[in-house]
């Protein structure tokens, strides 16, 4: 007989726990990471304004979705004030710049390190108390830093706001669109990996740990305490960052933006998207925030055969994204990112797949 050659791997094969925790499963998923952050770049130049602003939305709550699936996803605990820490970061960053003449480029990742002090005071009932009594203790924290917002004009202007200028870089000022993107693409993609690389690291596994089974966790010797406030210390990071390039992007940052409604929204973003996936996260982003605008446009469409539509057009935007949450919990509870992976997997196993 001839010379059979060694056929190619079928399946999913690792040898070491150093291909288990690589940045990437596959080879073809890091090129098609690289190739998607190539292709923003070189296409952002050719973008309109209304395209660029909306990506520019996307990557800034994405980041700040990114810390709340950390919390919650991850780690199991809940939080009911992700906006508010949100609003901390914007005006933290304001702050910074305003009051000690700091660059906002440089104000920005410190705004990040501010709002993780304040998060992990506010996490530390989270060593105690779980469930219904930590989103309660979370919603109190919202409101908290709500009426410290409108009431404390030393540090965010209370009721009337505080202007936050656009960043430079050497003297290069970042005052259009187009060169914000560019800022902010850089931050999306240096969370994204900080993300990815600490579920891969001995901690990331740790806080799994604490979700999966907190007593055996217990006993495997992780330290819940620090953990569960280490959760929420990273969460209110990636939250604060979030914030800072929120609060500099619109130039203006006030008490209203804040609310109880926006922690909802992230809420929803990662419900939508898939609990504990980072990439999940990006496409319940998308989701949230293209899907209030596609049924608007929609409804104005109906409009022209429905007259009545045209007055509830403001309602069937708002209720959409209740909607969508009531629905994915119903028939698609481990979210979008569950179903990419049923559609990758009937394409891996074609013609056999159901």
């Amino acid at each position: 007989m001839g010379h059979v050659p060694n056929p190619r791997p079928a399946g999913d094969f690792r040898t070491s726990y150093i291909d288990d925790a690589s940045l990437f499963k596959t080879r073809f998923e890091g090129r098609a990471a690289v190739a998607i952050v190539v292709a923003l770049a070189v296409a952002a130049p050719f973008l309109s304004n209304y395209m660029l602003s909306q990506m520019i939305l996307i990557g800034i709550y994405s980041i700040a979705a990114l810390g709340l699936n950390i919390l919650v996803g991850i780690t199991g605990q809940i939080s009911l004030g992700h906006g508010a820490f949100f609003g901390f970061g914007a005006f933290a960053s304001a702050w910074i710049v305003n009051s000690f003449g700091i660059p906002a480029i440089i104000a920005i990742p410190l705004a990040g390190v501010l709002t993780t002090a304040i998060g992990m005071i506010f996490g530390v009932p989270a060593a105690r108390i779980k469930g219904l009594y930590l989103a309660i203790a979370t919603l109190a924290s919202q409101f908290i830093l709500e009426d410290f917002f409108a009431r404390a004009d030393w540090f965010s202007g209370g009721v009337y706001g505080s202007l936050a200028a656009r960043p430079s870089i050497f003297g290069f000022a970042l005052d259009t669109d187009l060169r914000y993107f560019f800022l902010v693409l850089f931050w999306t993609v240096v969370s994204v990996v900080a993300v990815t690389n600490l579920l891969r690291s001995r901690d990331g596994r740790a806080l799994v740990a604490v979700r999966d089974h907190y007593l055996s966790a217990e006993i495997m010797g992780v330290n819940l305490t620090k953990y569960r406030i280490l959760s929420f210390g990273i969460s209110s990071f990636f939250a604060g960052l979030a914030g800072a390039l929120f609060g500099h992007y619109l130039e203006f940052v006030s008490v209203e933006g804040f609310t109880i409604l926006l922690s909802i929204q992230f809420l929803a973003m990662i419900i939508i998207g898939g609990l504990g996936s980072v990439y999940g996260t990006i496409l319940g982003v998308i989701f949230v925030l293209l899907l209030p605008q596609v049924m608007e446009m929609a409804a104005t469409s109906a409009a022209d055969l429905v007259p009545a539509l045209a007055s509830g057009k403001a309602y069937i935007k708002e209720m959409s994204v209740g909607a969508a949450i009531i629905l994915f919990l119903i028939f698609e509870p481990e979210g979008l990112i569950h179903r990419w992976r049923v559609i990758r997997a009937s394409w891996k196993l074609f013609p056999f797949a159901r």
